[in-house]
């Protein structure tokens, strides 16, 4: 158990072992010797204990993270030991030796700063010269070509530039915006370069006098347009901030609170009835499905937040790299699970199978046959009585029921009336939609000329929901009556043959209809004046040709008809 001891290195408050204090006090020690004479020496120093501040804030992954002697090593590997001091070098007899080093050949990747020193507004050329190893002259006349050729459009540009690169102020700033190595020998000799530069300018005052004060008054000037300029930018980052914090907080709570909530009910077995609907839909537990959307949706909410966070407070600490390629990894995942999810339930719709029964109709032709739909009012245990779709409990079993059932009429040329019961249902392959079309339960009952048709299907929850419907197709002989109870008017589907050219079950039910050529013939439909004053100077013709023959049906204007029929057995004529 060691000691720790609290410290403050340029302005920065860390942890450290007493060991790696006491190393890193040595270290500092002999650095402060070794410029005990050079010119700048506090300046030196003070970018030689910023840096160092810096690579230790690198290598923090909380703000209670204790600097270990292993961290001292690798920051006096990385910054160096001055020549001038080998003497001490045996006080760091245990720490890494460094591999030795071409002065001025090894190049560290550049940085992009804006190079105040060098400039004439803001530095973005000067920096862009560093950074692309380019004079800075030829980009300052690479904007001005630019500038001048997009309309002055291309001042946007250059003022994103100034706002969102930042200007190289410390001496370590400096060396990585031109690709030097940030250590102590260079941090030094950077530094006394710029006294050599200063010294310069005063034995050639006489000569630069002129352009310093011009370049002054331009800096003076420029220097206060870009104070306004961030000022701008800063006041619209805060906003932007907040708005970020806003909209993300509030996607995440109600993402925690409608979805994973959801989830975690479905998981411990206490599903309301709405959860059994979704289930009958979807091919994967509503838990995990609910677990995937909150890190699908959440996560780059989370981020959102953070970045937020990060415009309004500037010290907010990074979440660190293992934090960060979790969530990454997690969002991947979940993205990869949904894809599948739905992929899987959007199968089960592709294919279309069917299961078709037909029953003869013993009824008197001579009567008129009538048909009801029987209503589901007799099923208890409904969750919802009022709709169309619902899940019905026998005992412990569990149902699903549809209210998607339909009839139409067609004419036949047997003398019986018949039916025609189609069960279809979606699924995966034709096998599986065939499999669940068979598990459609349907009734229906004839009593005298009655015809009972149920306006219900169910099937076993297990076989999920599939688009299950149930159509029917009446066939009544030519010539037969048939009424349709007022109970059928949501059931009745194409039904559009008929002679009063009505579209609606609830106009076609509650009326007696004769088939006629496959065509329905109200009985009892009120005249519709306009269509009577229409047919007084319309001449009707209809021509049916099929492999049975020819009919040819004529009506006038005044009434007369005209019936012609050619087949097997020769030519018959009717008229009135």
């Amino acid at each position: 158990m060691n000691k720790t001891i609290n410290i403050n290195l340029a302005n920065t408050f860390f942890h450290i072992d007493e060991d790696a204090y006491a190393k890193l006090q040595r270290y500092l020690e002999a650095i402060r010797r070794s410029f005990t004479d050079s010119e700048g020496r506090d300046e030196i120093i003070a970018d030689i204990e910023a840096r160092i501040a810096e690579l230790f804030t690198e290598r923090q992954q909380h703000d209670r993270q204790v600097i270990s002697t292993k961290e001292v090593d690798e920051v006096i590997t990385i910054m160096g030991q001055p020549e001038d001091y080998l003497v001490d070098e045996e006080i760091f007899d245990d720490a890494p030796k460094a591999k030795a080093r071409t002065r001025g050949t090894h190049k560290e990747q550049k940085k992009l700063y804006r190079d105040t020193d060098n400039k004439y507004i803001s530095g973005v050329s000067s920096g862009l010269g560093h950074y692309l190893g380019i004079d800075t002259i030829w980009i300052r006349l690479l904007w001005i070509l630019l500038t001048f050729a997009s309309g002055f459009t291309f001042i946007f540009v250059y003022v994103l530039f100034w706002v969102l690169v930042p200007e190289a102020k410390t001496t370590a700033e400096k060396l990585a915006m031109t690709g030097e190595e940030v250590n102590i020998s260079n941090i030094e000799k950077k530094i006394k370069e710029g006294f050599d530069n200063v010294a310069d300018k005063v034995k050639n005052v006489d000569y630069e006098k002129v352009g310093t004060k011009v370049k002054s008054s331009t800096d003076t000037f420029f220097d206060a347009i870009g104070n306004v300029f961030m000022f701008i930018f800063k006041i619209f980052a805060k906003l932007i901030g907040i708005l970020l914090l806003i909209i993300s907080a509030s996607t995440l709570i109600g993402l925690f609170i409608g979805l994973f909530t959801a989830g975690t009910i479905d998981m411990f077995g206490m599903g309301q009835p709405w959860m059994e609907f979704v289930q009958a839909s979807v091919e994967a537990p509503i838990w995990l499905i609910s677990a995937m959307m909150f890190f699908a949706v959440g996560i780059p909410f989370f981020f959102l937040f953070y970045l937020g966070l990060k415009i309004l407070v500037s010290n907010v600490k990074s979440i660190g790299s293992i934090a960060k390629f979790t969530l990454l990894g997690l969002w991947i995942i979940s993205i990869i699970g949904l894809t599948i999810f739905g992929l899987k339930t959007a199968s089960v719709h592709t294919v279309t199978g069917s299961e078709t029964i037909n029953e003869a109709l013993f009824t008197d032709p001579t009567d008129t046959l009538v048909v009801e739909m029987v209503v589901a009012e007799n099923i208890d245990n409904r969750y919802y009585r009022n709709s169309d779709f619902d899940i019905i409990r026998d005992g412990s079993e569990r149902k699903i029921y549809s209210e998607d059932v339909h009839f139409q009429v067609r004419s036949t040329t047997d003398s019986v009336a018949t039916i025609k019961v189609i069960k279809e249902s979606h699924g995966m392959n034709y096998d599986d939609a065939n499999r669940n079309a068979t598990a459609i339960e349907y009734d229906y009952s004839i009593s005298g000329n009655t015809l009972k048709l149920n306006n219900f299907l169910t099937t076993d929850y297990a076989n999920k929901f599939r688009d299950q419907e149930v159509n029917i197709v009446i066939y009544i002989p030519e010539g037969s009556t048939i009424y349709f109870d007022k109970t059928t008017k949501r059931g009745i589907s194409r039904m559009y043959n008929n002679d009063q050219g009505f579209h609606s079950g609830y106009a076609i039910s509650e009326h007696y209809w004769r088939m006629n050529d496959d065509t329905l013939e109200c009985l009892d439909c009120e005249e519709n004046d306009d269509v009577k004053e229409e047919e007084k100077d319309t001449v009707i013709n209809k021509i049916k040709i099929d492999a049975k023959g020819i009919d040819i049906n004529v009506k006038d204007k005044s009434g007369d008809s005209f019936k012609m029929k050619v087949d097997e057995s020769g030519v018959q004529i009717k008229s009135n």
